[in-house]
């Protein structure tokens, strides 16, 4: 079973990725190019997190196997003692295996996605042009950095008369780390406390659906914003469509535009176009390539915009919707949950058979507040110990740090699935504090990471710049945490193969001494800092308006939204009151419709049967007084043979007068064949 957990754990983390990328992203519409070095970042930092406990449970075998070497030399078979566990990977194979990641990981957040989204941002109309774009914008973006980066290190170097020994790669990984741990400490203070308050409120059903009024009426205003912004952009849109004619040489640039407008807004362009009009170099002036390219980039953030504010719109109404619903069942005696929409889809076997009205009345009713609540205090308790450990991860001795301690206890019993666990636990919960707030922040629309496939290529991009910068400085410090390296524990101990591919971390003194020391321990305050809401009541102090629940403004927002929820609610209730009208009166004209049809079938047969019989016994009258030779008798049998039988349901159930020819009414038959029949039997 050699290597077998790191060939599993590299299948599933694909698929995780793949999973992720799939519900933020567009497989669809966005270009290949972006979803694929998404997907690599993404790929290669959750691979690092979930490797990492393998890592340290192979090099914990490692020790243990050399403490029994040194230290039982009695025994003759030393392999005995030794025990390796199923998922213990052999040597060689994670040094090459860090040493691919990390390196491609890094090429990828430094190189790569920054060109990548300089190219995919750019409103360029050829491949070359939006290349171009991207190799100014990178070049000026990264000559800024190595020049104050280059400053920074001569400065250092002539002030503090260091011997620059160290190698250009030591130096950059420790940059680079240092700048992430930066980044990582101010996104871990958030995590720790804003995850388990998210799932306190979640159980608090009230409080959320407040809180979802107050979304709504922010949410409109973006909505009515992008639509404002959207109009303005078709209606420049359209004047360079009427003012560029087919001949023109940039018409395929416009072209081009008029490919990412809305369907409706294309439609309603190709109707006003006159092709047929020549273009004249003498006319009115004409855009340039380059104002073209910065429309084109224009169209693109506008449609995104407003596709994105739609969507969600529509999201939060369900989950508006929805609360109110659990808000009404939860006074119900019936114990039946009851929707006040019908579903869109039609009910599969899950909740038709498993999660039946009743069993969803109980757990959205009673047992998801309960099992929210005991979430909330399990990940509280770990924040705690968290935050409890970042601040005392450097005494070894005493060892205070938890994580410290339960690793160690796990190695005297040599309890290498334990070791494993508790690895993994640790780990996961601090990437899922880190990554979860890079999902949750909001830079404008600048960044934006939005679900349901509703982020652009700029933000996807992005946020894989972050997990690769934030990812390394949280595996080192993960791994401080317990006491498994050695420049920030101060213990000589062998290193696992992350810690020796990433090199050392004594660069610098004052920096593995004192930044990465002491700089962790700003989590305490950064926690009581989010925990009192202080970056939201700064944000709203300036005008951007934040859930503050004892702020006026916040209630005239609560109040908005809740007004304009109900005007929806009436709005879809009206709908789905003339869909089931429409479907009653379907059903019922289709149920008469068969009725009439069935009645009308068996009355032309009784008709039919009538008719024949009297006929029948009118040829037999006809020919006992007439004479077989008479021309007169053989006129009125075809007479009679030819009549038109009478149809009485059809002239009943014309309702239209106009419709029926003149001579054709019921009383003006009756009369007609009277009348032809008197005379018929005068003549006989």
């Amino acid at each position: 079973m050699s290597g077998a957990a790191l060939g599993i754990e590299i299948v599933v983390v694909f698929f995780l990725a793949l999973f992720l990328l799939q519900r933020y992203g567009d497989f669809k519409k966005q270009q290949r190019m972006v979803l694929f070095g998404t997907l690599l970042a993404w790929y290669l930092c959750f691979l690092i997190v979930f490797i990492l406990p393998l890592d340290v449970s192979t090099h914990k075998t490692l020790i243990l196997h050399v403490c029994e070497l040194i230290f039982c030399p009695f025994f003759q078979n030393t392999q005995s003692v030794c025990y390796k566990p199923w998922s213990y990977i052999p040597d060689g194979i994670m040094p090459v295996f860090w040493r691919v990641v990390y390196w491609t990981s890094q090429c990828l957040t430094w190189l790569l996605l920054p060109f990548m989204q300089s190219y995919a941002r750019s409103g360029g109309f050829s491949i070359t042009g939006k290349i171009k774009t991207a190799l100014i914008e990178n070049a000026i973006y990264y000559g800024t950095y190595l020049l104050i980066f280059g400053s920074l290190l001569i400065y250092v170097a002539v002030h503090f008369q260091w011997h620059l020994s160290w190698s250009l790669q030591t130096i950059g990984i420790t940059a680079a780390n240092t700048w992430g741990l930066f980044l990582l400490v101010l996104l871990l203070g958030y995590g720790l406390v804003e995850i388990p308050r998210s799932y306190w409120e979640v159980s608090r059903q009230g409080h959320l659906l407040i809180k979802t009024y107050f979304k709504a009426a922010k949410l409109m205003t973006e909505k009515a914003d992008s639509e404002e912004n959207l109009e303005d952009v078709m209606e420049e849109v359209r004047k360079i469509n009427e003012s560029i004619k087919y001949n023109h040489p940039l018409r395929k640039n416009v072209d081009t535009i008029l490919r990412k407008c809305p369907v409706e807004y294309q439609e309603k362009m190709g109707r006003n176009i006159d092709d047929c009009e020549d273009f004249d170099d003498k006319q009115n002036t004409h855009p340039t390539e380059r104002s073209l390219s910065k429309l084109h980039k224009q169209v693109i953030y506008a449609v995104q915009r407003h596709n994105r504010t739609r969507v969600q719109w529509q999201i939060l109404l369900e989950q508006a919707f929805h609360l109110e619903d659990v808000a009404k069942n939860e006074t119900s005696t019936s114990r039946q949950f009851v929707h006040s929409f019908a579903p869109p889809e039609p009910v599969g076997w899950f909740r038709r058979y498993i999660y039946t009205p009743s069993v969803e009345w109980y757990w959205e009713c009673l047992l998801k507040q309960w099992f929210y609540r005991v979430l909330s205090v399990v990940l509280s308790l770990f924040s705690m110990a968290v935050v409890w450990s970042e601040c005392t991860f450097f005494s070894t001795r005493p060892v205070l740090s938890l994580f410290a301690v339960f690793i160690q206890l796990a190695e005297r019993d040599y309890n290498y699935l334990y070791i494993e666990m508790a690895c993994f636990i640790t780990i996961f919960f601090l990437c899922t504090c880190v990554y979860s707030t890079v999902f949750r922040i909001r830079v404008f629309n600048y960044y934006y990471l939005a679900s349901h496939h509703q982020t652009d290529a700029y933000s996807l991009q992005f946020s894989g710049m972050l997990f690769c910068r934030l990812t390394p400085p949280l595996c080192l410090n993960f791994l401080g945490l317990i006491h498994m390296d050695s420049a920030i524990s101060h213990q000589a101990k062998e290193q696992t193969a992350y810690t020796s591919i990433m090199g050392s971390m004594r660069v610098l003194s004052f920096i593995a001494n004192g930044f990465y020391i002491y700089y962790p321990m700003l989590i305490v305050i950064l926690c009581i800092a989010t925990y009192f809401s202080l970056g939201a009541r700064c944000l709203n102090l300036l005008g951007f308006q934040q859930f503050m629940g004892d702020n006026e403004m916040t209630s005239d927002l609560i109040d908005e939204g809740k007004e304009l929820l109900q005007r929806e609610r009436r709005k879809r209730q009206r709908i789905e009151d003339g869909q089931n009208r429409r479907r009653e009166w379907r059903e019922r004209y289709a149920q008469s419709d068969e009725i009439a049809a069935r009645n009308r079938m068996s009355m032309s047969e009784m008709k039919e049967t009538n008719y024949g019989e009297t006929l029948n016994s009118n040829t037999d009258r006809q020919a006992k007084y007439t004479r077989s030779s008479s021309q007169t008798g053989r006129d009125s049998i075809e007479l009679l043979q030819d009549a038109e039988p009478l149809d009485f349901i059809d002239e009943t159930l014309n309702d239209d007068p106009l419709q029926s020819e003149p001579g054709r009414h019921t009383g003006g038959r009756y009369l007609s064949m009277s009348s032809s029949r008197s005379r018929i039997f005068d003549d006989v």
